[in-house]
């Protein structure tokens, strides 16, 4: 048996100006044949786990490519073809495919990459079984339920069952190629734009959502998705879905899938998120300083690398700056220039630079660098091996690293756009986080189980970058309307 396994990871936001060509899909680019397997064998990704799985039924495997981008503007035209076609390419004589897929793909010449590269990889296998492993926050549509047979999605954010939600699909694959089960497939997908914020597995509405699909697949269904969607992203329906794989029962499939959906949409306003204005959350933030033996940490959710901020919008530190903080650890803030600038410098020179606020589009309009004041204290390479829980084991790369000390504020800047997976971000520039008094992180969730532990408290803070909460910073044209909240009172009466 011949089983084609592959990956193709991009969450885009359409609104961010981040580039995204090919060079920007692992270190320097895609991982290609033995090299795609050897990323992934023995990590945590979906895609390792369709290699044990393959393994164990002793099926020869074909690992064409291993694509996996931070979030950004859309992909390349060059770039998806170059990915899709990699994968189409090697699926010719495979009896069955696996694909590990984010499921919020667009691209410059696709506004739904993963149905598009499915329905590709379908005319080529017309009745070879096709599993998928999908990110909490894809955007399922129509084409991507008429091209596979199982679809299951990760049911954690922080996404920490990756792996997991790999061995589910491929167990799936299996047990229909050996006449165990008849998968069918049936999804609902509400008129909601959610909050990322409200996407959060542990608690609210989305809690409650999962535990629903985890009770079903309790019941009996093979398997039970809820996929928050993402929402900046100017298609259709960038909206939450869920998706149910039955046993050969439509019927019960649509049912729990209808149940569930309706249990969503009763609980719609639970999925917006509400942002304070910043100055009031530096403001909390200061007081919970007072007595603190631990830093506190401010989330810059607004430019968030891994909804695709730029990495390099200066609101929250300038407010901070504002408000008198004192003993700030900040970053990564992605600036290749100045980063060119402090390496030219060289450690220990005192250097005065323009920072930040570089990137601009229609919707991150222009605004001034902040004119900044210190000494350099490192370069490095900008890399380290991340300690988990997310992508534990693999190696990180922020591009150059350099840190400017203002004596105010330890400033790590970046080549790359980067997420704070790990206090490695910090400790592999020779800053100890813990002995911080406010850490700045350009994050939404990814830093939480690694920084929490170490903090005192938690503020989030809405900059007005392009992964903001504030969907009025927004020009959606493309979005079918009415949609909530949008339109606050949209209707939702039909079934898909």
């Amino acid at each position: 048996m011949k089983i084609l396994i592959a990956r193709m990871n991009h969450e885009t936001n359409t609104f961010s100006p981040v580039e995204t060509p090919l060079a920007a899909f692992g270190r320097y680019g895609p991982s290609y044949a033995r090299a795609a397997f050897e990323e992934n064998k023995g990590m945590q990704t979906a895609m390792a786990a369709f290699i044990d799985a393959a393994e164990r039924a002793h099926a020869e495997i074909v690992t064409p490519i291993s694509a996996m981008a931070n979030p950004s503007g859309p992909v390349d035209a060059a770039a998806y073809d170059a990915i899709c076609d990699a994968i189409v390419t090697a699926a010719t004589g495979c009896d069955a495919a696996l694909l590990d897929l984010h499921g919020a793909m667009v691209a410059e010449n696709s506004t739904d990459g993963e149905g598009d590269l499915l329905a590709r990889v379908r005319a080529l296998l017309p009745h070879a079984p096709i599993a998928v492993a999908l990110d909490l926050h894809g955007n399922v549509t129509q084409k991507m339920i008429d091209n596979a047979d199982v679809i299951v999605s990760f049911k954690t954010y922080p996404h920490v069952d990756m792996y997991e939600t790999g061995a589910h699909a491929a167990r799936l694959l299996f047990d229909m190629i050996e006449g165990r089960a008849q998968p069918m497939i049936a999804w609902r997908q509400p008129p909601l734009l959610t909050h990322t914020l409200r996407s959060a597995s542990a608690d609210g509405a989305m809690k409650r959502a999962l535990d629903a699909a985890r009770a079903a697949e309790a019941d009996g269904m093979l398997a039970v998705s809820v996929l928050a969607g993402f929402s900046l992203a100017d298609i259709p329906a960038p909206c939450i879905s869920v998706v149910v794989v039955s046993n050969g029962e439509r019927a019960a499939a649509e049912a729990v899938a209808e149940r569930i959906a309706r249990q969503i949409w009763d609980e719609r306003d639970d999925f917006v998120y509400r942002s304070a204005p910043l100055a009031e959350s530096v403001a909390r933030a200061a007081s919970l300083a007072r007595g603190a033996d631990k830093p506190v940490l401010l989330l810059d959710h607004g430019d968030n690398c891994m909804s695709g901020g730029t990495c390099d919008t200066m609101d929250l530190l300038e407010e901070a700056l504002k408000q008198g903080l004192e003993g700030i650890v900040s970053g990564p803030l992605c600036d290749p220039q100045a980063v060119a600038a402090l390496a030219a410098a060289n450690v220990g020179s005192t250097v005065t630079l323009a920072i930040g606020n570089k990137l601009t589009n229609d919707a991150l309009p222009a605004r001034s660098p902040l004119a900044m004041s210190g000494v350099v204290r490192a370069l490095t390479d900008g890399e380290y091996v991340i300690s988990g829980p997310t992508y534990t084991g693999q190696r990180a790369y922020m591009g150059r690293a350099a840190v400017l000390d203002t004596g105010t504020v330890k400033l790590v800047v970046t080549e790359r756009t980067h997420e704070p997976w790990d206090l490695g971000v910090f400790e592999s520039v020779g800053i100890d986080p813990r002995r911080a008094r406010f850490l700045l992180l350009k994050s939404r969730m990814y830093c939480r189980p690694v920084f929490m532990p170490i903090a005192a408290a938690l503020v989030e803070c809405d900059s007005r970058g392009v992964t903001s909460s504030d969907y009025a910073l927004f020009s959606f044209e493309h979005v079918k309307r009415p949609v909530y909240p949008l339109d606050p009172h949209t209707e939702w009466a039909t079934t898909n």
